[in-house]
């Protein structure tokens, strides 16, 4: 039976969920608070610069075939891919630093060059990582985060010991040389959490990095946006932008309609791919799941200060991705986690996307973004955004042995009060809720509301977790969920 859906938010959930429940043949309503589609992954064009504003790594193709497929589509229809080459570079100090190939033969012999006897440890480590790959991201994640029961598989029994040990022990065990440690480490960062945090099973991760490889769609990440949306419209979805929602409407513990810039807008059912937290202050308080004693008591992924900058010249010894691992890895994590303040020496990442896409930059100038990754939460000032851009532009030009800031054009900052005010997050987090051991599959906040009916929450503070794959993965999830409830009905 067709019903009526009001979807807030545009991110890659919600733009998900929105296809996935058109094709179920339901009305589906976008309502986006700001004035373009995208939700984190906008873009931002300025002086002929063009910027990805969210999401810069494209990781795990096979999950974004997958959604397509669903479609009978394929990424081809929409966009190109371009395989990065390297993939990224890692640099510990002045013109040290370290490549990662495109495959993986090439980075088992870079391994072995700075660790003898590490090569054949990474192709053992790689070997298990592809074999929780295949059970994660093939299986696991497909699950509804309902019962602890979808945990517990054939295959995941083998494994137990994983979900109890930590990816920084692991590496550890079978590798010395610091550098190759913090590379290996890495990857899990997306998830959110410190490496001595993140269980073992996580390894996956470091097979989606040198498994599958580090792409990049042809004119940046919003291409996927935009192909989304594309495939939205064509199955029907209607999207509305300057979209404020200022209150969800429930009746008889039933949730009737959201209030948009003052007008009720009535719904069969409503889904928000918004932040999870802001979503429930929507709601009259005896509706809401999760107190804010709840929501303090978990562990959130990283805040972030970026820097969208334009350079008027080509920069020299630059890769696509660049990660910036010359100051101390467990320290700065410490800053984030434990003792939550704005880091001494921080790690920062720099990407240059017009290594790759020319449209990226006018002729003769190249684009970058800088992330410095920060505990959510904390104070948010321009003082204290210059004060560090000095630190990390200082230490850019002395790692890549080049003079840069005389050239910047222009440079436009976002950090915590940004994601606050633009996307509602909550204290200002840029990734969602870590995926810790306590915080995986179904100890997340739930897809389906447990106090109003037909409410329902997708995005990456509930299943299955932080990062674009799974947040294309929980629109389909929470579809399912959706359809199945009216199929009972």
């Amino acid at each position: 039976m067709k019903k009526r859906i009001t979807i807030i938010g545009s991110g890659f959930s919600a733009l998900s969920a929105a296809c996935y429940l058109t094709q179920s043949g339901h009305e589906v309503f976008v309502y986006e608070k700001n004035e373009s589609i995208g939700g984190r992954a906008r873009q931002l064009k300025k002086g002929g610069f063009t910027f990805d504003m969210g999401p810069s790594w494209y990781w795990m193709p096979d999950v974004f075939e997958r959604f397509f497929a669903d479609f009978g589509k394929k990424t081809t229809d929409y966009y190109e891919l371009v395989k990065l080459s390297p993939a990224y570079r890692v640099y510990f100090g002045i013109q040290d630093f370290i490549a990662i190939a495109d495959n993986l033969e090439e980075i088992v012999s870079t391994f072995e060059s700075v660790e003898k006897g590490s090569g054949n440890e990474l192709r053992k480590f790689m070997a298990e990582a592809k074999s929780n790959y295949d059970i994660a991201i093939k299986d696991l994640v497909y699950r509804p985060g309902v019962s602890p029961l979808e945990l517990i598989t054939l295959e995941t029994t083998k494994k137990l010991g994983q979900f109890f040990g930590n990816i920084s022990k692991d590496v550890r065990k079978k590798f010395k040389n610091e550098k190759l440690i913090q590379i290996l480490e890495f990857p899990v960062l997306f998830l959110g959490a410190k490496p001595s945090d993140t269980p073992s099973f996580y390894s996956f991760m470091n097979f989606a990095d040198f498994g599958l490889g580090t792409w990049h769609p042809k004119t940046g990440m919003f291409d996927v946006v935009r192909a989304m949306e594309t495939l939205a419209r064509e199955l029907g979805v209607q999207f509305f932008v300057n979209s404020n929602i200022e209150k969800i409407i429930v009746e008889n513990k039933i949730a009737k309609a959201i209030v948009v810039n003052g007008e009720r807008i009535d719904s069969d059912l409503v889904l928000s791919g918004a932040d999870y937290h802001h979503t429930e202050t929507l709601l009259d308080s005896e509706f809401r799941q999760y107190s804010e004693k709840y929501w303090e008591s978990r562990v959130f992924a990283p805040s972030s200060l970026l820097f969208y900058i334009g350079f008027d010249k080509k920069l020299e010894n630059i890769s696509h991705h660049m990660l910036f691992f010359d100051t101390d890895f467990d320290q700065h994590a410490k800053e984030i986690y434990d003792d939550p303040k704005w880091p001494e020496a921080p790690l920062f990442y720099a990407n240059f996307p017009s290594v790759t896409d020319k449209t990226a930059a006018p002729d003769g100038m190249e684009s970058a973004f800088f992330l410095i990754p920060l505990a959510p939460g904390i104070h948010d000032s321009e003082k204290l955004r210059e004060e560090y851009f000095g630190k990390i532009i200082l230490r850019f030009e002395q790692l890549t042995a080049q003079s840069v800031k005389e050239n910047i054009i222009f440079k436009e900052s976002f950090c915590k009060n940004d994601f606050v005010e633009q996307y509602n997050s909550y204290k200002g987090n840029a990734y969602g809720m870590a995926n810790t051991l306590l915080q995986t599959a179904f100890l997340r906040p739930k897809l389906k509301s447990g106090k109003v009916r037909n409410l329902y929450f997708t995005g990456q503070l509930t299943v299955p977790g932080p990062g674009v794959p799974p947040a294309l993965i929980s629109g389909k999830l929470v579809s399912s969920l959706i359809n199945k409830q009216f199929l009972n009905e």
